[in-house]
């Protein structure tokens, strides 16, 4: 399990978290919401050991986060940032590769050829696998990093905004490949999202902050409601039903 308790984070004289405590479900999908700002990237990157909190813990299965070898801490906890940019030649293959070093560093055994293997047909790469990834579209390489981490093998995932620059059908196929992780191999992943109506159709839980705090957290067809979103986001919603899903209209309502 993953706990965060009473953190704090200032940049500056500004404050971005405000004594948050959280603990996040095992084996589902979490969704971080809320408007620019609001702390959501900020408090991923301290899960992660990315950033330094100014105050409080992160615990991972039980262990504080700052006890774990970097070696060990990247064997159950894995990240994709926003932002993604090798700067060298490389395969999709290769890159993929680069979900093994934890493991093996640069001497891949036969048991990371086959996470390797599996990670590339997982996100249904094997067509593109010698690719240079300069030669692919933003979907093709968003899947390929994405399959870095698959290769990984850890029990957390955490995405810091993965649907950004990708077209609808991208970001559709995305957030399928989050929940079959979720669905078939009990990963538990947690999400930066902007767009509320993917956090609706695909997470299981949702953590909306605002101002630094955490103003909701509860399974997503709760939070998704016309009161709460208006408050988190301060914009009128209003919510229909389809397919059984809670579908978010803020664009024309007045």
């Amino acid at each position: 399990m993953i706990e965060v308790k009473d953190i704090f984070k200032n940049f500056g004289e500004k404050n971005i978290l405000n004594g948050i405590d959280l603990k996040i479900p095992e084996g589902k999908i979490t969704a971080l919401i809320g408007s620019n700002g609001a702390g959501k990237s900020t408090l991923l990157s301290i899960i992660s050991r990315l950033l330094k909190q100014d105050k409080g813990v992160v615990m991972v299965n039980e262990q504080n986060i700052e006890n774990y070898k970097n070696k060990i801490l990247a064997q159950k906890l894995s990240i994709l940032k926003q932002f993604n940019n090798i700067g060298i030649r490389i395969t999709v293959k290769e890159l993929v590769s680069f979900g093994r070093f934890p493991y093996s560093e640069n001497k891949l055994t036969k048991e990371d050829h086959k996470k390797i293997e599996e990670a590339i047909h997982f996100l249904d790469l094997e067509n593109i696998a010698d690719s240079y990834l300069e030669e692919l579209s933003g979907g093709q390489k968003q899947r390929a990093y994405l399959a870095m981490v698959v290769a990984q093998d850890t029990e957390y995932i955490l995405l810091d905004e993965p649907l950004n620059n990708l077209d609808m059908k991208h970001s559709v196929q995305m957030m399928k490949i989050l929940r079959k992780l979720t669905d078939e191999l009990g990963k538990t992943i947690i999400i930066v999202l902007h767009d509320i109506n993917f956090a609706s159709g695909y997470a299981d839980y949702i953590v909306a902050l605002k101002n630094g705090k955490i103003s909701y957290f509860d399974e997503t067809n709760n939070i998704i409601d016309e009161k709460i979103l208006s408050e988190i986001f301060e914009i009128p919603f209003c919510i229909s039903i389809t397919n059984n899903k809670k579908l978010c209209n803020y664009y024309n309502i007045y």
